[in-house]
Formats: structure tokens, sequence, C-alpha cells
């Protein structure tokens, strides 16, 4: 299955702008893990925001 390449370039922007984490790093994780990681970033951001 492949992936919306616009998906996938701003999972691994988010990923790569939060982590510093080269693309190819990014490119090589699973699908899943990516998208954990994206939801994981929106968290921290979202609890940042909120002042925690």
């Amino acid at each position: 299955m492949t992936h919306p390449p616009r998906r996938l370039r701003e999972e691994s922007a988010c990923i790569a702008y939060h982590f510093h984490w080269a693309y190819g790093d990014i490119l090589g994780l699973p699908h899943e893990e990516r998208r954990a990681w994206v939801r994981e970033i929106a968290r921290l951001n979202s609890a940042a925001g909120a002042g925690r």
C-alpha cells in the first residue's frame, strides 16, 4: 500500500522539524509508527500550548 505523497511530506516535515531526524530515517519508519510520532508531536504541542 502506498500513501499519498502530500501526507508523507507533511508527516516527514513535522517529524524532521521537531526531532531533527534525517529524511531517510523518517521514510524508513513503518507508516503506523510514523503516524504515531506525528500524533505524539501534536500532543506535546497541545500540552505546551495549554501551559502544561
